[in-house]
């Protein structure tokens, strides 16, 4: 997007380029490098013609108003490889990495509301798998990677806030539907037990821990750990630490 339009970015490789140079932004990526990610290792003998029409291409979308044969902003050349110049582009994972770190933040110093709302700017950045047209590139894969788990554990940070705001049964729904897809990630369940619990759903946030410990164990031949097995002992015994209590006013 530019100046408030979307971009026609043309044929798929053109904009797989694009998401290749987006997920090294700020660093020059060699033209060996594009080549091999953009061909999956077996490039046509006219792919570094294809690849300077590509960058050609992408360069009159990104800066329709450069004048002829001055030097790109945007999409610059560099040594012998190309970067895309964070300096003057603002790209969704920047922001998004931002967004997760103000929420974080904000969970840090009991700033409930604001770390909700940093959390669901964030999730809202996202539109599909992350670089999906070049997620399986060696240069990529990492990168893919990590976003995903941020964006995990930015989903379970938000139920979280949920949690301290007292929307224990909206908590509660969206954990359900979470951990169905994804039953290994402890804090999860975690948090999905504390929600049924508060719920009124004692039995259900018993089995909701008593079921991760066993796929645990049968899975990946581990133990829960600490903090699920202090939450199973709490629920039996109905910790009043485990109620939830609105923040106070003022102050």
């Amino acid at each position: 997007m530019a100046g408030g339009r979307l971009l026609d970015l043309g044929a798929p490789k053109q904009r797989a380029l694009l998401a290749l140079l987006v997920s090294q932004a700020g660093r020059p990526v060699p033209a060996d490098v594009i080549v091999e990610g953009l061909w999956a290792g077996s490039p046509p003998p006219s792919a570094r013609t294809s690849l300077q029409a590509y960058v050609a291409n992408l360069r009159r979308v990104l800066e329709p108003c450069r004048a002829p044969r001055t030097p790109a902003k945007v999409l610059r050349t560099s040594g012998r490889g190309y970067l895309l110049d964070r300096r003057v582009v603002e790209v969704d994972t920047q922001r998004f990495d931002e967004r997760t770190t103000a929420g974080w933040r904000a969970m840090e110093r009991g700033d409930t509301q604001r770390a909700l709302a940093e959390f669901e700017r964030g999730l809202a950045l996202w539109r599909g798998p992350a670089y999906a047209e070049v997620a399986d590139a060696t240069l990529v894969a990492p990168e893919v990677a990590r976003l995903e788990e941020l964006r995990l554990s930015v989903v379970e940070g938000r139920c979280a806030a949920l949690l301290d705001t007292g929307a224990h049964e909206l908590a509660a729904a969206e954990l359900e539907a979470f951990t169905k897809v994804h039953p290994l990630r402890e804090y999860g369940c975690e948090l999905l037990s504390l929600a049924l619990y508060r719920g009124g759903r004692q039995a259900d946030a018993l089995a909701v821990l008593r079921t991760n410990q066993k796929r645990l164990a049968e899975e990946l031949g581990i133990d829960p750990r600490p903090a699920l097995q202090q939450l199973e002992s709490r629920i039996l015994n109905h910790a009043p630490a485990l109620d939830w209590r609105p923040p106070p006013r003022g102050g």
